[in-house]
């Protein structure tokens, strides 16, 4: 099954049962493209007596094997040759951590930005906003810090017009920037993002000093804040996600906030927050909640470790992932916001497992 097949249809527009017979064959085409053009994946398959033969008798994807998502710091997994590698992505991490490296060439490049188009404009609309980044911009400009963090501003980039830094490369607030943005697109939608630690640290508490000490308020009520990254610092710090609305709600009047949960191993295939608070998996990926005994899938109302599941991936063996994550299917297709397929909340990272999101990483180093 051609990737381009999925494309066809909106993001939330199939219903599990639907979505899980196109995905079955899109992930059992795509374990089998991977065993035949990996030989690192292959020998893994081998291990666990994946055959051909299984594959065409596979009736759900939830009876392929996955690949754990720390094996990716370990190994360099490619299904391209060297000369077709378009762009090599790793991941984030904290000073001294080994971090992933992904190998993508153009055709997959391509649709990861097809796909994050399509689940995003299901959020915020197609069109372009004025952008207000809530990150400084060495970020991009500098290729040593270029990870999931530079990847996650230049992927969320393409939604905005007039993208503008509100941070300096010293991680302030740069005041008179973030002033005259607002100043120019007076009455307009503007579009903010940035990674949730940064946006808490650097924007809200700095919001927050100006109008106490030198009674000044911006306003950003017409803003629709996209974050992500990670929670593990907020929530040491007693700041849950629904405090964190409260917040900059009180102090600038930003009342469009949506969380994402992804990875660079997945680019592309992000886990959207609706309005209810719900995160929601799109016909282009999905989660499998895994007892953490056995493996088997739990049920709703069932917490275990999070296995997520992308139809993107041809150039490296990441369409079916065990991350190190806890979380909780919440349900399927019934979603008071409207869309279909699962949703479901992440609880937090497994314990002793590495810190590895955007946010969180760089909280982890914050001085």
């Amino acid at each position: 099954m051609e990737y381009s097949e999925l494309l066809e249809y909106e993001p939330y527009s199939l219903d599990h049962s639907q979505k899980q017979k196109l995905l079955t064959k899109r992930l059992t085409d795509l374990t089998a493209h991977h065993m035949a053009h990996c030989r690192l994946y292959k020998n893994m398959m081998d291990s666990v007596g994946m055959t051909q033969e299984r594959l065409r008798e596979a009736v759900s994807y939830e009876e392929l094997p996955f690949l754990p998502v720390r094996l990716f710091k370990e190994l360099e997994l490619a299904s391209v040759p060297k000369e077709a590698v378009f762009k090599t992505m790793t991941s984030s991490g904290t000073t001294g951590q080994r971090v992933s490296k992904i190998f993508l060439d153009r055709q997959t490049a391509a649709n990861q930005q097809k796909t994050m188009v399509k689940i995003v404009s299901d959020f915020i609309g197609s069109a372009r906003m004025p952008m207000l980044i809530l990150d400084c911009p060495s970020v991009v400009k500098n290729r040593l810090m270029f990870s999931a963090r530079g990847a996650g501003i230049l992927g969320f980039s393409i939604f905005g017009a007039d993208r503008t830094y509100a941070l300096t490369d010293e991680m302030k607030l740069d005041i008179d920037g973030v002033r005259q943005f607002l100043e120019r697109h007076s009455g307009q939608r503007i579009l903010m993002f940035g990674f949730t630690f940064m946006v808490w640290q650097h924007f809200y508490k700095e919001l927050l000093r100006l109008e106490r000490e030198e009674g000044e308020r911006f306003d950003f009520s017409n803003g629709i804040l996209i974050h992500g990254g990670g929670w593990k610092k907020l929530t040491s710090e007693a700041v849950s996600p629904e405090e964190f609305h409260r917040r900059l709600l009180a102090v600038c009047g930003l009342d469009h906030i949506h969380d994402y949960y992804g990875m660079v191993e997945q680019t592309g295939c992000i886990y959207m927050q609706c309005e209810c608070g719900h995160l929601h998996a799109s016909i282009f990926s999905d989660v499998i909640i895994r007892n953490p005994d056995d493996f088997t899938v739990c049920g709703v109302g069932d917490k275990g470790i999070i296995e997520t599941v992308s139809a993107i991936p041809e150039s490296y063996p990441g369409h079916l992932l065990l991350t190190e994550d806890e979380g909780i299917l919440l349900g399927k297709d019934d979603c008071p916001c409207g869309r279909r397929g699962k949703y479901f909340k992440i609880l937090g990272r497994l314990e002793n497992a590495e810190i590895r999101g955007c946010s969180d990483t760089y909280a982890a180093d914050f001085r």
